[in-house]
């Protein structure tokens, strides 16, 4: 392991381990604070942030741009902070952490025993919906992680997701697939993040006026097991409460190729979040290029 990797894991051990302990006001003001340092040093992602924002918000001024971004730190923040402090929560703080409308959607989705798919974005934090799924509806489910790099942080991210109730799997291609599937199958929940991908299997999309690749994951699933794919998309407001809200189901198209109902299905899951990202902008956490015009040709990544 780098010196580099083994600093970036203790840091997110100290996160964990740390302000899971301070009290939520401290845990607060800790979080503007670091956010406020990262806006005014203009790093990397940082001005990353405020380039999406620009496609996001066309007609913002410089101004409003600095803002925006300011505020986007800040949401970014606040979800670090609460995933920190997650694994301390009681229930009941879970419980009153979260307040989504149309659940109807998900349990009568799931009454059904067809399995459902929930696709999300990178907007508020996903892991806390996840822990009230869990935890308000008592209701399991499994989702794909990253590898990431130290592998020591990779297994920290497993096992605190798996803490919340989640069964996670490695974003390994066909593997992962096969399992999420035969979960769905079993009329299982499946919940994916879906809003960046820069694969091979990446679908093409139009998002804020111009092209950009998102997973296929999940309408191929819904096509392959008959199971309802939901998009939801999240925000935060001045309150300690997260809001969110599940959307109607994105159907199956009744004609066309696999790869043409797949397109149509992953334009729609685009809409849906360009829909919940353009009513809250700074609660997209897109630090990294998404459009195919920002990527680099040279290296094909990020």
């Amino acid at each position: 392991m780098s010196a580099r990797d083994t600093l970036t894991d203790a840091l997110y051990g100290l996160g964990w381990s740390t302000v899971k302990k301070l009290p939520e006001p401290v845990a607060t003001r800790l979080g503007n604070t670091v956010a406020d340092l990262a806006w005014k040093r203009r790093g990397k992602g940082v001005r990353r942030l405020e380039s999406n924002y620009a496609r996001v918000v066309p007609d913002a001024t410089p101004e409003r741009l600095a803002e925006l971004t300011r505020a986007g730190m800040r949401s970014y923040l606040r979800y670090w902070m609460e995933s920190f402090r997650l694994p301390a929560w009681s229930a009941e703080r879970v419980k009153s952490g979260f307040d989504p409308k149309d659940v109807h959607f998900l349990t009568d989705g799931l009454a059904s025993d067809k399995g459902v798919i929930l696709a999300l974005p990178h907007l508020a934090n996903w892991d806390l919906a996840g822990a009230w799924v869990t935890t308000e509806l008592g209701v399991p489910f499994t989702t794909v992680a990253e590898r990431l790099k130290p592998e020591t942080l990779y297994d920290r991210f497993v096992a605190y997701r798996a803490g919340l109730g989640m069964e996670v799997l490695p974003h390994n291609g066909g593997s992962a697939f096969g399992a999420l599937a035969r979960r769905l199958r079993d009329g299982g929940l499946v919940c994916l993040v879906a809003d960046r991908d820069l694969s091979a299997s990446g679908v093409e999309v139009q998002f804020f006026g111009d092209t950009a690749r998102m997973p296929a994951g999940p309408a191929l699933l819904a096509q392959q097991t008959g199971a309802l794919l939901l998009p939801v998309t999240l925000w935060y407001d001045e309150s300690p409460v997260m809001r969110g809200r599940v959307h109607p189901p994105i159907g199956v198209p009744q004609s066309g190729s696999r790869a043409e109902k797949t397109s149509v299905m992953t334009q729609a899951l685009a809409d849906a979040f360009a829909s919940g990202i353009a009513d809250h902008p700074e609660d997209w956490h897109m630090l990294q290029r998404l459009w195919l015009k920002d990527l680099d040709p040279a290296k094909g990544t990020p």
